[in-house]
């Protein structure tokens, strides 16, 4: 099994940055890819950014050149930098890991961007 805690979300203005954490423990071997996705009330959980073990990273077109995937595997931590925030960014933001063909998720942090 993996566990994933996010940290990290809270209330922003518009044009704000906020960095999501995300820890994972457990049963990290063999992990190949970690990233964010988010659901915003009445829609569908979509992908935000993910980024895989040999470094290749892969966002959302909503969030390109405005969105930063980083990993710290001494730490066993993924990152989500988000700047230039915008409202339609509010959702819960939720950590994923793949390994093995099997996914697991985080409990969600909320993300809040007031206009």
């Amino acid at each position: 099994q993996v566990q994933l805690v996010e940290s990290g979300g809270g209330l922003v203005q518009a044009g704000g940055s906020l960095r999501l954490s995300c820890a994972a423990s457990g049963s990290i071997l063999s992990i190949n890819v970690m990233g964010w996705y988010r659901q915003a009330p009445g829609k569908q959980r979509e992908l935000v950014a993910t980024s895989t073990n040999g470094g290749s990273t892969n966002y959302a077109d909503s969030v390109k050149g405005r969105f930063t995937i980083s990993r710290d595997n001494a730490k066993n931590t993924v990152y989500l930098q988000m700047n230039s925030l915008k409202p339609e960014d509010t959702a819960v933001y939720y950590c994923a890991a793949f390994k093995l063909g099997r996914d697991y998720w985080g409990q969600g942090t909320q993300v809040t961007v007031s206009s």
